[in-house]
């Protein structure tokens, strides 16, 4: 399995980076597979620990509705909001915690959890690392419930895990309605990692670049990357394709989706990505649109989750109850339209 660039980001001078004000991700320390010897690829043994509201989570579970693992693959989804300064443990933790109150709707999340996996009802992610002598809080988690291991926390690795061993997992996909997420021609290959090597550098981790850095000279760069990028994929798309790569949704897609999908209801406020909203890229609107209304896909996330999670930790914790136009988020999604719409009016 390759682990690219496209897949971490560069760890040169971090500690420097991240003291002059640059947001630099760390790297995912669990990098195994199923299909190593102590972890065989066998029905109902595999669960993961997500947070609907992680960008990085949405693409395990994504991959997870796509290849039709939903009943196979357990799943426990932590609260979107992490613990508070008040917490025993600490601050800033992924919990379990299915009874906390949303404060966008004054209501639990009915998608919310408790930790299933281990036996013990964890509370906490960070726990679920403890036991392996780990200081990691991540998610997603790939989990191993019949030795109680860590197989993978790389979101990148976990896609291609899943789609390799789809079959041997008992996917309720027949082969031939499975899509194959991971190109398995050299020039389709080629162009796959190009286009993820450029979607991660500068929209997956230049989103949170642009975001969470407290220099304004980087995230001037990586606004100005990020807004290139779409132009390019916008370009590419141009020719009719339905997918980037083509005919096929493949893990190029399935990469792109979870950051477009929170951009103009979330990023384009919270991450300082206000230099145009997907609805003014024709073809990348319709693009989302129809990667949205795949079977499963609109399951596979939330933006509830995702506004209050993303907002919910904000300085002042409100949450912002729009865009309401053209229409409310995810409904937009089910109107390619839209962006017909919205030019005619400009």
């Amino acid at each position: 399995m390759t682990k690219g660039s496209s897949i971490q980001e560069d760890q040169t001078d971090a500690a420097k980076r991240r003291a002059s004000g640059e947001f630099v991700r760390g790297v995912s320390q669990f990098r195994h597979s199923i299909g190593d010897p102590d972890f065989p690829p066998e029905p109902n043994r595999y669960h993961l620990f997500v947070a609907l509201n992680c960008p990085w989570c949405h693409r395990a579970t994504l991959a997870r509705a796509i290849l039709g693992l939903e009943n196979i693959i357990t799943m426990d989804i932590a609260f979107p909001n992490r613990t508070e300064e008040s917490d025993p443990v600490g601050p800033n933790l992924w919990q379990f915690a299915p009874n906390r109150t949303a404060s966008l709707t004054g209501e639990i999340l009915p998608e919310c959890t408790l930790e299933t996996a281990t036996g013990d009802g964890l509370r906490l992610v960070k726990e679920i690392y403890e036991r392996e002598g780990s200081d990691e809080q991540s998610v997603p988690v790939l989990y191993d419930k019949v030795t109680g291991r860590i197989v993978n926390n790389e979101s990148a690795e976990i896609i291609r895990i899943l789609d390799q061993h789809a079959a041997a997992l008992g996917s309720a996909l027949p082969e031939s309605a499975r899509p194959k997420l991971v190109p398995h021609y050299d020039r389709a290959k080629e162009e796959a990692d190009v286009l993820n090597e450029r979607i991660y550098t500068t929209i997956n981790n230049g989103a949170y670049k642009a975001g969470f850095s407290s220099d304004q000279s980087v995230y001037a760069a990586a606004f100005e990357a990020y807004f290139e990028t779409l132009s390019m994929l916008e370009d590419l798309l141009s020719d009719g394709r339905p997918f980037l790569t083509g005919d096929t949704l493949t893990e190029v897609d399935l990469r792109l989706f979870p950051t477009l999908y929170r951009h103009d209801p979330i990023y384009y406020i919270r991450m300082k990505l206000n230099g145009a909203k997907i609805l003014d890229y024709p073809n990348l609107w319709r693009w989302l649109c129809r990667f949205y209304q795949q079977e499963g896909i609109a399951d596979a996330g939330s933006l509830l989750h995702c506004r209050q999670g993303y907002f919910g930790r904000s300085w002042n914790n409100v949450v912002p109850l729009g865009p309401l136009k053209p229409m409310p988020y995810p409904a937009a999604y089910l109107h390619p339209e839209l962006t017909e719409m919205r030019n005619a009016k400009d």
